[in-house]
């Protein structure tokens, strides 16, 4: 196997979460548009882009929208979103997800973030960790969202890293793909019904075993 020299680390569900932000905005949204959206709803968005956790969320309503309204309610959505990140400081890091960054750092390896979110240097900025990666892919850098590779190879052409010489960090089952996709290192976050794929599990950011990837 290639030697490692970079990390891509997927930001929501593994450096934060604001997967209770993003469940707040799309209810409001719901609610206004008399839509019924529970937890288990938007257990299903995980790691999807904006436009096909609208399609989820409204399904055969959204015939009934224009093209128009239907970026109307993108919109409103993220501007929900937005306000619910105000919240956010430098004390919503996952655990162990700080530490990890900068141990990846303290290595001499190279970090990026690779995550279809829009928000993704908002989030960063808020957690006063924006200056730390050598690279930010994220909703604006690519236009096919996971699990197409397009935002983690985007991410190791920044770092002028090879694709092989990667590992991805990743929550979401779509995103362990994109990695797979991208023939680079598979790091699973979460149970291995969701990210069983990956080459490495692990239950939580703090449980990642760095020597253990890095064969060492």
């Amino acid at each position: 196997m290639t030697q490692i020299k970079a990390f891509i680390l997927d930001l929501d569900g593994v450096v934060t979460d604001t997967a209770e932000y993003h469940f707040l905005a799309w209810q409001r949204l719901a609610n206004e548009e008399g839509v019924s959206f529970t937890r288990e709803d938007n257990d299903k968005l995980r790691g999807v882009s904006r436009r096909q956790s609208l399609e989820l969320l409204m399904g055969d309503h959204l015939s009934a929208y224009t093209e128009e309204q239907i970026q109307e309610m993108m919109v409103r959505k993220n501007e929900y979103y937005q306000d619910y990140l105000e919240q956010m400081s430098k004390d919503d890091f996952l655990p162990g997800a700080r530490e990890l960054i900068f141990e990846i750092k303290h290595r001499g390896l190279k970090v990026a973030i690779g995550s279809a979110s829009k928000n993704a240097k908002t989030v960063l900025s808020r957690l006063e960790i924006l200056d730390a990666f050598d690279a930010i892919s994220d909703g604006y850098s690519v236009t096919k969202a996971k699990p197409a590779p397009d935002v983690f190879l985007y991410a190791a052409e920044q770092m002028r890293i090879a694709p092989e010489a990667c590992a991805v960090i990743e929550d979401a089952g779509s995103g362990v793909d994109a990695a797979l996709a991208a023939n680079m290192t598979a790091v699973g976050i979460g149970p291995e019904s969701r990210v069983g794929k990956a080459h490495y599990c692990y239950a939580t950011t703090a449980g990642i075993d760095l020597d253990e990837i890095l064969g060492l």
